[in-house]
């Protein structure tokens, strides 16, 4: 979420090191830091004994094979918790690798954005209108808000989103979000959004996967099975309530 995860894991490192545990950060994103890793076996190796904070780690895919056997000869030595703190986008093909070569030997955790509970209820409106992205949410005004989440939509869709893989244009995501975001709290209808994008309803299938995978949006499944009229009053009352807030995803 933003660089919420970076603050925390550079907290956590300070704190360490306030107590003479002496961590590691490494940033991927820094070129310096990425050198550091051209022999990762030997580096990580070095310093089995203290916490290695690895930031960005989707930039360096490889990695995986050699932690999973660093992790395992750590374990053997008695140390099973407390050797990586990875941080790193959603990327399909990182969530891919840490469920293939580190299953068993990792935890994962979603951060997600600030929440109504954190802030006082006065600054509650703010929080609909702004989203919870630390940066749009403390912004000096809205129409600073207002910008930087645009400038991170279109940073995000054009460019990180690329990276990570899928080769969708930038402006059939944007498009796709923004319907989703308008429709948030109803039942999904997708043959209305196949038909709004000229697509058929397997590309809005896979459209809305890849969104899931990105976690950009959170899918819930229904409990059970309900009567079309009940199922068509759900989505009536869900609607309005949630107006605000999916006007303030689709800034």
């Amino acid at each position: 979420m933003d660089r919420a995860k970076s603050t925390l894991a550079q907290t956590i490192a300070q704190e360490m090191a306030a107590a003479a545990e002496q961590p590691d950060y490494l940033d991927l994103e820094n070129p310096a830091d990425q050198a550091k890793l051209e022999d990762a076996a030997a580096y990580l190796r070095a310093r089995a004994n203290r916490l290695i904070v690895i930031d960005e780690v989707q930039r360096a895919p490889g990695l995986f094979q050699v932690l999973r056997g660093i992790i395992d000869e750590n374990i053997r030595a008695g140390r099973e918790t407390g050797q990586f703190l990875l941080l790193g986008s959603a990327s399909i093909e990182l969530l891919k690798q840490t469920s293939e070569s580190l299953a068993g030997r990792i935890a994962s955790l979603e951060l997600g954005p600030i929440d109504v509970t954190e802030i006082p209820l006065a600054q509650a409106e703010a929080l609909w209108v702004r989203g919870g992205f630390p940066r749009s949410f403390l912004a000096k005004s809205d129409e600073a808000s207002a910008n930087w989440r645009e400038a991170f939509i279109t940073t995000y869709l054009e460019r990180d989103i690329p990276q990570l893989g899928p080769r969708i244009p930038a402006t059939t995501l944007r498009r796709f979000w923004t319907m989703l975001a308008h429709r948030q709290g109803a039942l999904l209808n997708a043959a209305e959004l196949a038909r709004a994008l000229a697509v058929d309803g397997k590309t809005i299938a896979k459209y809305l996967d890849l969104m899931v995978d990105l976690l950009m949006v959170r899918r819930l499944q229904r409990l059970h099975a309900t009567g079309r009229q009940t199922a068509h009053q759900i989505a009536q009352d869900l609607c309005p309530r949630q107006r605000a807030r999916s006007f303030a995803a689709a800034d």
